[in-house]
């Protein structure tokens, strides 16, 4: 019998499985905000994510590694790096839930779409404490899809708003095409066209127009070419709306005054506000400031071909010897639990622990190996290193093993050289 994405993750890391099924639960009966998720969450996912593999795994199981996009995510409306979300089955459509109803928002939605036939109609209004949206199932006679807008508010300078409206790294895995604009109000806008799961796992393409305003407004379309963005088979051969009619909706001005009336608690609170004790996180890394320790711990040798960052916690390289190229990637949190690691892993001297492990790539690359170092200080500083023999994970094996050895790939992740570096 076929082993299908999701039972391959849990055979490849238990505890993975386990946190995925936990989601896909909570998702039966929630829709999160569109965009928030994925931008908001981003590097704060990582972080749990991180966390929650080494208490786990303790250095004895698979340790997989967070890329560019690669948040925790949580269940809900365009909740995941590719906009992935699972809608509640209890939000018909309502006149009650906000100065601008749900019932409101679908009204909308289907009035900016092409003439079709549309059914099973979700939504919640902008009274909503966890933020508006509609969904729809369109059928323009080509097959039924679904299509969905979400409505937020959030920093316009944050790292939010920047995984709202700047194309993935191409590098990273299949991302099919993007572009992404500033318009002439001072918006931007990102029309991304590519699949539910980058690695190809399902044949769901996902479609959307993600659009931030200079005042933190964000609208996000999505569509698919299916009646569910995953799980389910696909209707027809691509999502119904090309690119120009997304767009088109995504910055309808009907949804800025949505937004606006929202109430004000649901907004997003300043940069300049002082959060509690508590709700203060460890500082980001800079991916540039990863990215230049990456590039100057590459052994001798070895010529960097193309490089790229996140703007926080992630940073890569191609390297090729001649031989192939290779991708080396890093990771790097500050101020985490300094008792993430389980006694298997190695201690070293100063009191860095350390966890090995060599396994098959994670993003579907023919023949494609994941070498990692994974390395925890005693004040809490994370460095996470893997090389793969292809220049990118997506991408079939360009040789036998990487271009880093394992002694090469822990004196990358165990240098001073990260010392210092937040």
């Amino acid at each position: 019998m076929p082993v299908d994405r999701h039972q391959r993750q849990q055979q490849d890391d238990p505890f993975e499985g386990r946190i995925g099924d936990a989601l896909r639960r909570a998702g039966d009966s929630f829709v999160a905000d569109g965009q928030a998720l994925v931008g908001g969450g981003a590097a704060h996912g990582r972080r749990l994510l991180f966390r929650r593999r080494a208490a786990v795994l303790g250095g004895v199981a698979g340790i997989a590694l967070v890329g560019v996009g690669g948040a925790l995510l949580l269940p809900g409306g365009g909740g995941g790096p590719d906009g992935t979300s699972t809608v509640a089955a209890s939000d018909a459509p309502r006149d009650d839930d906000g100065k601008v109803s749900g019932a409101d928002l679908v009204r909308t939605l289907k009035r900016l779409m092409p003439k079709g036939e549309f059914s099973d109609a979700q939504s919640r209004g902008t009274g909503a404490k966890e933020g508006p949206y509609a969904r729809v199932v369109y059928d323009d006679g080509k097959g039924a899809a679904a299509v969905q807008v979400a409505l937020s508010r959030l920093d316009p300078r944050g790292d939010e708003a920047l995984h709202a409206t700047q194309c993935p790294d191409t590098n990273q895995g299949n991302i099919g095409d993007c572009s992404s604009n500033e318009l002439a109000d001072g918006s931007t806008l990102m029309v991304h066209r590519g699949y539910t799961f980058s690695d190809r796992g399902e044949d769901t393409k996902l479609w959307r127009a993600s659009l931030v305003t200079p005042q933190g407004y964000s609208v996000t379309v999505s569509e698919w070419n299916a009646t569910l963005e995953k799980g389910t088979p696909v209707t027809r051969k691509a999502p119904p709306l090309p690119r120009s009619e997304l767009a088109e909706i995504a910055t309808n001005p009907y949804w800025i005054k949505a937004i606006e009336a929202m109430p004000d608690d649901r907004a997003e609170p300043s940069p300049s506000t002082d959060p509690s004790p508590r709700s203060v996180e460890p500082p980001l890394v800079g991916g540039d400031a990863i990215r230049a320790t990456l590039v100057g711990l590459v052994p001798k040798g070895l010529e960097v071909v193309l490089d790229g960052t996140a703007r926080t916690d992630f940073a890569y390289v191609v390297l090729d010897d001649g031989k192939g190229r290779s991708l080396v990637q890093a990771n790097v949190q500050l101020g985490g639990p300094t008792s993430l690691f389980g006694p298997d892993a190695e201690t070293l001297p100063d009191g860095t622990k350390v966890v090995t492990r060599q396994g098959p790539g994670e993003k579907g690359g023919k023949g494609v190996v994941m070498w990692t170092v994974d390395t925890l200080r005693p004040d809490g500083t994370r460095v996470t290193v893997s090389a793969f023999n292809s220049g990118a994970q997506h991408t079939a094996a360009t040789r036998d093993n990487p271009a880093l050895t394992m002694a090469q790939l822990k004196a990358v992740a165990t240098s001073d050289e990260w010392a210092g570096i937040g």
